[in-house]
């Protein structure tokens, strides 16, 4: 019986870069997991490397699978050159790799968002559902679960293209200057209304041919344009897109809905935060602030009165990433109880972050042009909310202030979620709501000027 592998000083010329890569991996009996490993390359990139989906690898990925392979100076010559090769057939777009379509790497772990991130994956993984839009407060999570939900995606196969819009968050490592970055800002301009559609969708369609193999149909990827204004979106634009690539999926991340037909809202809520009485100890909320306390102050081992500290500044806060984020940057210069003091008295001056110069995470600014762009009834009711129950109240409380009928204070305080401007209240076993603590720090000092 005669096997394929190339001999390990056989130059090989005409075999494509995946043949090689297998014949030399399977006559030296290794895995793709043990190759993956000597190299320091992805077990998704050899395998999408040996099947010819990955058609142009860096100089570096051939360096290290010919290092990790003992290749000779003919073998590894060769290897090169079929990179090379693959490189010249396909042009500028088929030298994209599945390596590269992947979603930009987050610089911390996720905390708490397991079932929001889970229903995103599955209804886009499915194709049940082709444009959601992530919706919810300034600093509440989105573009992390955005992050999240994408590298799980292009975990399950799919690539992602990311668009970084205006109110992108900066906590991510960004893709370098590759094809696939522009391609996703080429597709942010044209559903803009910039850009005609015969210079977008031809580039498109090989891009996502090369992404996912020869022969595939549909061009399955995810488009993710993070922190877009979804009022600068074009529908018509849109709908000609999803029409022409049946496999793409759009998730957009913005402070409001695009409210379009075929969107699924996705309400994104602060983190669950209760009442320390109600006996939650291992809240999303507090394991969230104890991982911030752990960035700045690394020698403190909460106690058991810690603990109650840090779960009390939680619920005050709502559990607001952004707000807990911004309170645990202040233990630099305060302890836990001084801490909880503050935000029980007055926690405005909280919620603008130590660290980054005088600008901070500039929290309140963000908070109050949502507010701000708030018709002025909502505004009116926010402000009379703030005093009902210390920011928590019914349906019924919406009927007595405003005296509208109660399906019009109903769709008022759907929109209110919509805006993130309040939260749900679990605690009691009813429908209650809470205007978040943000929200009312930035309303009251903006009633006081």
């Amino acid at each position: 019986m005669t096997l394929s592998h190339p001999p390990q000083e056989t130059p090989a010329t005409t075999a494509p870069l995946g043949s090689l890569i297998r014949g030399h991996r399977l006559r030296i009996g290794l895995t793709q997991r043990e190759l993956a490993d000597l190299s320091t390359i992805s077990v998704r990139a050899i395998r999408d490397l040996e099947k010819g989906k990955a058609q142009r690898p860096r100089t570096d990925t051939v360096r290290l699978i010919a290092d990790a392979l003992r290749l000779g100076p003919r073998a590894r010559t060769s290897l090169e050159a079929a990179a090379r090769r693959g490189t010249r057939a396909g042009g500028e777009v088929r030298r994209l790799s599945m390596e590269r379509a992947a979603p930009p790497v987050p610089l911390y772990p996720l905390v708490g968002r397991e079932a929001e991130t889970g229903v995103i994956v599955e209804e886009l993984g499915s194709g049940a559902e082709r444009l959601i839009t992530v919706v919810g407060l300034s600093g509440v999570g989105k573009t992390r679960l955005a992050l999240e939900a994408a590298a799980r995606l292009y975990e399950a196969g799919l690539p992602v293209l990311w668009h970084y819009g205006d109110g992108a968050t900066a906590d991510c490592l960004r893709a370098d200057d590759d094809p696939l970055p522009r391609l996703a800002d080429a597709c942010a301009r044209y559903l803009r209304g910039g850009g005609a559609p015969e210079e977008l969708l031809p580039a498109l369609s090989e891009a996502l041919t090369t992404l996912n193999g020869e022969g595939t149909e549909g061009g399955s990827a995810v488009l993710v344009l993070d922190g877009v204004d979804t009022a600068a979106l074009d529908f018509g634009r849109m709908s000609r897109l999803l029409r022409t690539f049946p496999g793409l999926r759009l998730l957009i991340t913005g402070e409001r809905p695009w409210n379009v037909p075929g969107e699924r809202l996705f309400l994104l809520a602060p983190l669950e935060a209760p009442a320390p009485a109600a006996g939650h100890p291992g809240a999303p909320a507090v394991r969230f602030f104890l991982s911030q306390l752990r960035r700045v102050r690394p020698d403190l081992v909460p106690d058991e009165q810690a603990l109650a500290d840090v779960a009390w500044i939680c619920h005050r806060l709502d559990g607001h990433p952004a707000a807990l984020g911004a309170a645990a940057s202040w233990l630099t210069v305060c302890d836990l109880s001084t801490l909880r003091n503050i935000v029980d008295s007055d926690p405005a001056p909280l919620l603008d972050h130590l660290a980054g110069g005088p600008d901070g995470s500039r929290l309140q600014v963000r908070v109050g042009r949502t507010l701000a762009a708030l018709p002025a009834p909502y505004r009116t009711l926010i402000g009379d909310l703030c005093h009902v129950g210390d920011g928590e109240f019914l349906l019924q409380d919406v009927v007595r202030l405003t005296g509208r009928p109660l399906p019009e204070c109903g769709r008022l305080i759907r929109e209110l979620l919509v805006g993130g401007v309040i939260r749900t209240c679990t605690d009691g076993g009813r429908s209650a709501f809470r205007v978040l603590c943000v929200v009312r720090a930035v309303a009251g000092a903006a009633a006081t000027v």
